[in-house]
């Protein structure tokens, strides 16, 4: 192992860094009344967060939101457009927001205790899908779930931690996650290159200064971008210096580009590892293997695809600049090695990765896939 994710002692806190276990506030133009936050921990310790959001007791089924690692619940809500959460709500649903530990509201990016995706795997989605379920009985209970937190929740579903779920959207990657090659090369250059001097590269240039060590990395995501934002070329122009695209710049409203550096939080160094090795395996593969703990999850999901027992839609953008085709190839796998799942992919013409969600027309182009989806089934 190249690290420990548990009983190793949380590193001083570097200036600036937020130490916080307490999420901070959520921005949405909902009713103050109608958004629950629900003190939340995981069974290994760790302090999540977890939002309810509707009137009253409910009637309707439940969609647990799950975002992508750095992101956060921000992310289905935000007040400047037409977001998932207003979409669900019109529609009768229930939604559930949960900042699993790779939220930007919460700092374990930046301080604290490591962890690996086994982690999130084990304890983090199957205890709230735990929670939600004891609030709302018997109704049904979806998942939507972005990026890291769909590959997350694959290596959840394997192994059997979340059963009877009414059905899954999974967008950007679930079970086969393919980089470029380029990306890749990076990922494992940069984590060699910067083992040691830095455990997370930022995104905002404000909060780390001119003269800080992270500046030859804004300077390099810099090179030949088009928008002068730091933060922008950060993220769209380099995908924190793997040379990636996180998202279709025009997609962006004015105000969600603005907010960026909000959205979007430090990327750790140190949870490389494990991301590389599932890169390099083409599937989503267990990190420990000899701690008896983490047992319970398959040491490759893949080879576990049995175990889904709920429909599945598989979303992607047709420029998806991160994840590439790894959507239409996860179809493909499953129809030829587990014919009997429901598994279907649908793409999404002139989108990328993010702005599927933040994109000021995602509630016209994307989210009809997702009800469509859901309420074939609710």
């Amino acid at each position: 192992m190249i690290f420990r994710t548990t009983g190793s002692p949380a590193r001083t806190a570097r200036r600036g860094a937020r130490t916080a276990t307490v999420p901070r506030p959520l921005r949405h133009r909902l009713d103050p009344a109608a958004v629950e936050e629900i003190p939340f921990d995981a069974g290994d310790g760790v302090r999540l967060g977890l939002t309810r959001v509707g009137e009253g007791s409910g009637e309707g089924p439940a969609v647990l939101l799950l975002h992508g690692h750095t992101a956060s619940a921000d992310m289905f809500l935000l007040p400047e457009t037409r977001n998932l959460v207003d979409v669900l709500l019109d529609d009768g649903y229930e939604p559930w927001l949960l900042d699993w530990r790779g939220s930007c509201r919460l700092p374990y990016n930046e301080t604290g205790r490591r962890y690996t995706y086994d982690d999130v795997a084990l304890y983090d989605i199957p205890e709230a899908v735990a929670y939600i379920r004891q609030r709302i009985g018997d109704r049904p209970l979806f998942v939507v779930a972005h990026c890291i937190g769909s590959l997350a929740l694959s290596l959840s579903m394997t192994a059997g931690l979340v059963p009877g779920l009414a059905g899954v959207v999974s967008q950007g990657v679930f079970l086969t996650p393919k980089l470029a090659g380029r990306t890749s090369l990076r990922m494992s250059v940069a984590g060699e290159l910067l083992k040691g001097r830095i455990d997370h590269i930022p995104v905002d240039f404000r909060t780390v200064g001119l003269r800080s060590k992270y500046t030859p990395l804004f300077a390099l995501a810099g090179r030949k971008a088009s928008c002068p934002d730091p933060t922008c070329q950060i993220l769209h122009n380099s995908a924190w210096g793997t040379g990636a695209s996180l998202f279709v710049h025009e997609h962006l409203c004015e105000t969600t580009h603005h907010r960026l550096a909000e959205l979007l939080g430090p990327a750790p160094l140190w949870i490389l590892p494990h991301l590389r090795r599932m890169e390099l395996a083409r599937t989503v593969v267990r990190w420990h293997d000899t701690d008896h703990r983490y047992r319970a999850l398959p040491a490759n999901a893949l080879d576990a695809a049995a175990r889904i027992d709920t429909p599945v839609l598989l979303l992607a953008g047709s420029e998806n600049g991160l994840w590439l085709d790894s959507q239409e190839l996860c179809r493909d796998v499953l129809a030829r090695r587990q014919p009997q799942l429901d598994v279907s992919y649908a793409e999404i013409p002139g989108y990328g990765h993010l702005d599927t969600f933040l994109g000021r027309g995602a509630a016209l182009d994307v989210f009809g896939h997702i009800l469509d989806f859901l309420g074939e089934r609710r």
